[in-house]
């Protein structure tokens, strides 16, 4: 019985595995995600990643790749001024720090958007959905397109 309930979890984990990387999903990828990095891609990526930036980003080409496409084209981040249409999202704050790989990450005091750093935060980066952040005390909002959305050109 025992031998049975140490088995189980690594079971259902093949199947969920299996299961997941038989899904068909594809995604694409604009031809911007080819194009090297830029510095400022590069300071953001190192900052967060630390240590292991080579090993975990560099080093991997689809997680490059993931990153890339995510900075280039999944993150948009713009200002709306209006209340009446602005969208509904957790607050920036609310959001924990990615500081698994860098301790001394902080958080950012002041929004600044030329220095600002989205990969310092746990955002749903890789979820299905679409997802709306508000940085706190602006009118400036962080969407993160799905992945699995159709980028437009």
């Amino acid at each position: 019985m025992k031998k049975l309930l140490l088995v189980l979890p690594l079971l259902f984990f093949s199947i969920a595995t299996f299961s997941q990387n038989k899904s068909g999903i594809t995604i694409q990828y604009p031809e911007n995600v080819e194009a090297p990095l830029t510095k400022e891609e590069k300071a953001m990526i190192e900052e967060v990643f630390q240590s292991k930036t080579k090993e975990l980003v560099y080093d991997d080409e689809q997680f490059l790749k993931d990153i890339k496409h995510l900075l280039r084209n999944r993150i948009t981040i713009y200002q709306d001024s209006n209340p009446k249409t602005q969208k509904k999202g957790m607050l920036l704050s609310d959001t924990p720090l990615f500081n698994k790989h860098n301790k001394d990450l902080k958080r950012d005091v002041d929004f600044d958007l030329k220095n600002f750093n989205p990969l310092k935060y746990e955002l749903d980066f890789f979820a299905n959905g679409t997802y709306v952040y508000r940085i706190d005390n602006t009118d400036y909002f962080i969407q993160v397109t799905s992945q699995h959305r159709k980028i437009k050109k």
